[in-house]
């Protein structure tokens, strides 16, 4: 994350922190807000793509009419990326969870494009463009209002309180910045540097649960004490998936640069919606959108499919993840990755069918989310987060260290910028 060199205030005082603590908390709500408004909206707009205009034209959603929705959401999305001011800000597929902030003039169209993808049934989450526009928002208003606190400050206060708006939880933040703020080298405890962010995650976390935002957890079978097998056969789920995550990472470029050949953005986009759409009819209407209803749908039945359903449709979404984060589409990673890490410890639960379900689902889930985000604490909460089950944390916490190793070389799960050349007849320097 570009947070690295974030810097806070090494006189930390608690009159300071509880000071502090009155905006944190307002970022907190803030945040919390703008994502429950982007994802209201898109609920309202997918709802009337998907159900009210089909039904008002007497058309199968599920048939043909997914080949037409997404080529003309790639054909939407490609033309507001062409005439909006900003043309939505960076590359989806270039950033990272948490990146430097953006003018604000780019901050509406990329609120539009993030809308239309996702309500159009695009496979990207929300999480990379609401944390981009947060952070935006609230660096702006912080300068205005509070100069005192740095751009890095407030930055980091957005970027919690809108994960903790994410996943409906300020753990997930703490984890998430544990390790950034306790490389900061200034005084004060890890508990002093987390405090603010906390804060702003923990009060974003409440305004979603007020709200009426879904819990970030599905009913699953309890796991039970753990078992020492379950070490074993837990590595063995985690490591494989991983495997299977590291191999998309290596198709992720040669997909990417075989979109963007095309070079104009209203082709890529569209060319993109056109293949998302195909896979979409094939894989029906379970393998679209970000996935975090999905997974629901997966888990609420698990016995009406089979491992070879289950292969199909964790493939086709692999798939459909690579495109449409090559095609221009603006959005996040996590919760599809998430998505297809359920579907694949479904499959390993329906091959084996004595292992706990919960168990290699959880495992399962580590092991993408671990390749797609590149952290392990990141990791380890979704996997718990998805069963509910506080039992795993223990066997997790060791499944984790092999898969961490497959991951540690691995380049990240994004496209880096190619290497400027060096001008000529500038010496190298060692």
């Amino acid at each position: 994350m570009s947070l690295a060199r974030t810097e806070t205030d090494p006189n930390v005082t608690p009159g300071r922190l509880l000071l502090l603590a009155v905006p944190a908390i307002l970022v907190g709500v803030v945040c919390a807000l703008i994502l429950w408004t982007l994802d209201r909206a898109a609920d309202v707009l997918s709802n009337a793509i998907w159900d009210t205009l089909p039904d008002a034209l007497g058309v199968d959603p599920s048939g043909w009419w997914i080949i037409l929705v997404l080529t003309v959401t790639g054909l939407a999305v490609g033309i507001a990326l062409q005439v909006l001011p900003g043309h939505g800000g960076p590359d989806s597929a270039t950033t990272e969870l948490v990146g430097t902030p953006l003018p604000l003039r780019t901050l509406p169209g990329l609120a539009v494009v993030t809308l239309v993808g996702l309500a159009g049934g695009v496979s990207l989450g929300p999480e990379n463009p609401i944390i981009a526009i947060n952070t935006a928002i609230i660096v702006a208003v912080f300068s205005r209002l509070i100069p005192k606190v740095s751009p890095q400050v407030s930055m980091l206060l957005a970027a919690s309180a809108t994960i903790g708006a994410l996943f409906g939880t300020p753990v997930a933040a703490a984890l998430v910045f544990t390790g950034l703020v306790a490389a900061v080298r200034t005084g004060g405890s890890l508990w002093d540097k987390l405090f603010l962010p906390l804060a702003a995650a923990g009060a974003a976390s409440i305004t979603m649960h007020l709200l009426g935002a879904p819990p970030f957890a599905f009913d699953m079978p309890a796991y039970g004490p753990p078992q020492p097998f379950d070490i074993l056969t837990g590595a063995l789920v985690a490591c494989g998936v991983t495997v299977v995550g590291l191999a998309a990472l290596a198709v992720f470029p040669f997909v990417y640069r075989a979109l963007h050949a095309l070079r104009h953005p209203i082709l890529i986009t569209t060319l993109g919606g056109l293949i998302l759409g195909i896979l979409g009819f094939l894989g029906g209407p379970i393998t679209m959108f970000k996935g975090l209803t999905q997974m629901g749908e997966l888990l609420q039945d698990p016995g009406q499919y089979d491992a070879g359903q289950l292969a199909a449709i964790a493939g086709i979404k692999i798939v459909a993840l690579l495109v449409a984060a090559s095609a221009l589409f603006r959005g996040g990673r996590v919760f599809p990755a998430t998505f297809i890490g359920v579907a694949l410890g479904l499959m390993v639960s329906a091959l084996f069918p004595a292992l706990p379900m919960s168990l290699v689902v959880a495992c399962a889930v580590l092991g993408i989310v671990l390749v797609v985000a590149r952290d392990g604490w990141l990791a380890i909460f979704i996997a718990v987060a998805i069963p509910g089950d506080i039992a795993l944390l223990p066997v997790l916490c060791i499944v984790v260290l092999p898969a961490w190793l497959l991951v540690s070389q691995a380049p990240e799960f994004r496209i880096l910028p190619a290497p400027q050349p060096e001008a000529p007849g500038k010496a190298a320097t060692t």
